[in-house]
């Protein structure tokens, strides 16, 4: 796309012989700041049990190409994962973001409502309040213990391969105004956070149930920042008893569910 690779890594769906019906969309992994879709296999392989997955690249991150200092703006890695989902032919299906991901599909089902079927936030930041790049640091910092230890060469493969282009996301995640998008989301949201991620305020779960027109919030008890990794089964069966309701019409205005 522009003459860049983008990157996507696909974990295939069960076969029809599996059980499962043909209608089941697929679902899009958005990833965090800094993030690769290589951080992402133990949520994936989980979620590939009903559903093919799509791990997508930001530009810049990942395997994904990018020109310097392009894009430094959540409203520029919202306008590439839209173009490369209309490329691909994803539209109307499941998203799920995690962390700056979970900023990017609030952006893109406020600005390209066509696209995304349904929302899952995991662990999102900047919502509803937007911490300076100091705060972000420090947050990072008490989390990064009590992640899984298998996850940090990952991580840091991750963040190295991002460069610069991290501290100008976190500069304009200080900056941009999410919150006003919320009113904007017509599809049903499930949003997830953890007991013990520093990273995420408790309080805002109960703010995005209230400005997400439809919502239901889940807390994974023990979940760190990096949920899809520390909590990869709990965050599945979640997103996947949401998505059933989604597609049965079984899903109800300010639904409420908890994981104690």
């Amino acid at each position: 796309m522009g003459g860049l690779i983008r990157h996507a890594r696909v974990y295939p769906g069960p076969s029809l012989s599996a059980g499962v019906k043909a209608s089941a969309q697929p679902i899009v992994i958005v990833p965090g700041l800094g993030c690769a879709a290589w951080m992402y296999g133990r949520l994936a392989r989980r979620l590939a049990v009903q559903r093919t997955v799509w791990v997508y690249d930001h530009p810049g991150m990942g395997l994904s190409q990018a020109r310097l200092r392009d894009p430094v703006r959540i409203e520029q890695l919202t306008d590439h994962l839209a173009a490369w989902m209309q490329a691909r032919g994803l539209v109307g299906v499941p998203v799920l973001g995690h962390s700056l991901g979970g900023e990017v599909v609030i952006d893109l089902a406020a600005r390209y409502p066509a696209l995304p079927a349904a929302l899952i936030m995991c662990a999102p930041t900047g919502i509803p309040e937007n911490p300076s790049v100091s705060a972000q640091v420090v947050r990072f910092l008490l989390n990064m213990p009590r992640e899984r230890l298998g996850l940090l060469p990952l991580a840091t493969a991750a963040y190295l391969r991002t460069g610069p282009r991290a501290y100008w996301l976190a500069r304009d995640q200080d900056a941009h105004q999410t919150g006003p998008l919320l009113a904007l989301v017509g599809c049903p949201a499930l949003v997830v956070d953890g007991t013990t991620d520093p990273v995420i305020r408790s309080w805002t779960l109960d703010v995005l149930c209230r400005q997400l027109p439809r919502s239901r919030a889940c807390t994974i008890q023990g979940g760190t920042h990096a949920l899809m990794d520390s909590r990869p089964a709990e965050v599945a069966r979640e997103t996947l008893s949401f998505l059933h309701d989604v597609d049965a019409g079984r899903f109800a205005d300010q639904d409420r569910a908890g994981d104690g």
